[in-house]
């Protein structure tokens, strides 16, 4: 039997690991799960209604790290987490994504000997501005396997000198958590409660400090609003961070002028899915979004000047947009002229990820 310490640092990481950690309990013979919450963004009730609605079991361990500068947050989430490794003795530690907590478990695994297993690996920006970049290509240097989402994730590792018998072509396991939920976020009431029809509105998530930090650049967003918003109502679940950047850039004002801007609190995963699956349109600086939509066959632009999942581009219905005025309102007119578009299909991403993850997992010595 294989003990796996599965990490989850923060929301998006609940999504990837949630399926994960369902597989492993359905094969309960050969894998023994523990499930590591470093506490890198809590807030409970956000994660306790992620938590239930992924119906991911409660954490074993909480190291309760907390918010904090990245290389501090990096320095606490290695430091608690070496005592479990010790203690625990895992077989291996599974990370997944790109957050902080991804890169320092998977440190502290590599100095306790413990080998390291990465979702998502290969994904690339290559824009080291972005310290989810660093974290990436940190991680895929010290992991042992690298379960990849696409064929391009796998050659950007080749490229890099990553040996191929540690690279190994999964799919996606955000796309797991979509199929598994969707038909049940159907029974959200999140679209009654805000009187949408489907198809009849976008929805926006922004987050990233490159936007919303910079008056500049977040007037220039908020000045693309100003006009799409005239065409169909943006909804926006403001990220708490973002609302407080809002109050000390003084935007309020201009945001409430925009009648069909709708600002409301951040949603559980369901509620969420619910909204964006039935939204005409997204705009987005996330990285999930882009690979959900896509799915879907929902256009997503997105609100930077590259992304680590080029095939949202290639095969998908993404479009990087980045943050100039002009180009978001010519991109949004574009996409609301098409003919709503059909799901795509991109190999692989067909909602078994998770049961190859474990396959893979099961034949290394």
């Amino acid at each position: 039997m294989l003990k796996i310490i599965n990490v989850v640092g923060a929301r998006p990481n609940f999504i990837k690991v949630a399926p994960i950690v369902a597989a492993m309990k359905r094969r309960e013979r050969e894998f023994a799960p523990l499930l590591v919450h470093t506490g890198q963004h809590y807030d409970a009730d956000m994660s306790d209604a992620f938590f239930r609605d992924l119906d991911l079991p409660a954490p074993d361990i909480h190291l309760g790290v907390g918010s904090a500068p990245r290389d501090q947050q990096l320095a606490a989430v290695e430091e608690r987490f070496a005592p479990v490794l010790v203690k625990e003795k895992p077989d291996w530690v599974l990370v997944v994504g790109d957050v902080n907590s991804t890169l320092a478990c998977a440190r502290a695994a590599k100095k306790s000997g413990t080998r390291v297993a990465h979702v998502e690996a290969g994904l690339r920006s290559y824009d080291w501005s972005m310290p989810e970049e660093s974290n990436r290509v940190e991680t895929d240097r010290i992991a042992d396997l690298l379960f990849t989402p696409s064929a391009d994730a796998g050659d950007n590792l080749r490229a890099e000198g990553m040996p191929p018998e540690r690279i190994s072509l999964v799919g996606n396991i955000m796309i797991d958590s979509l199929y598994q939920h969707l038909e049940r976020s159907r029974q959200s009431p999140v679209r009654e409660q805000l009187g949408l029809m489907e198809k009849s509105y976008a929805v926006l998530t922004l987050h990233r400090p490159a936007n919303v930090d910079d008056p500049i650049v977040f007037g220039r967003i908020l000045a693309a609003l100003e006009t799409i918003t005239q065409t169909l109502p943006v909804v926006f679940p403001v990220h708490p961070r973002t609302r407080k950047t809002i109050a000390n850039l003084g935007l309020q004002e201009r945001i409430e002028k925009m009648k069909g801007l709708r600002l409301i609190e951040p949603l559980g995963y369901l509620d969420f899915l619910s909204l964006y699956s039935g939204a005409r349109l997204v705009l987005t600086d996330s990285g999930g979004i882009q690979e959900e939509t896509t799915q879907l066959g929902i256009p997503c632009l997105t609100l930077r000047e590259n992304t680590e999942r080029p095939i949202t581009v290639t095969l998908g219905t993404n479009k990087i947009v980045g943050t100039d005025t002009g180009t978001i309102i010519a991109a949004a007119s574009a996409a609301l002229a098409e003919s709503p578009r059909q799901p795509v299909s991109i190999p692989l991403w067909d909602g078994h990820t998770a049961e190859r993850i474990l396959a893979a997992l099961s034949t290394v010595s």
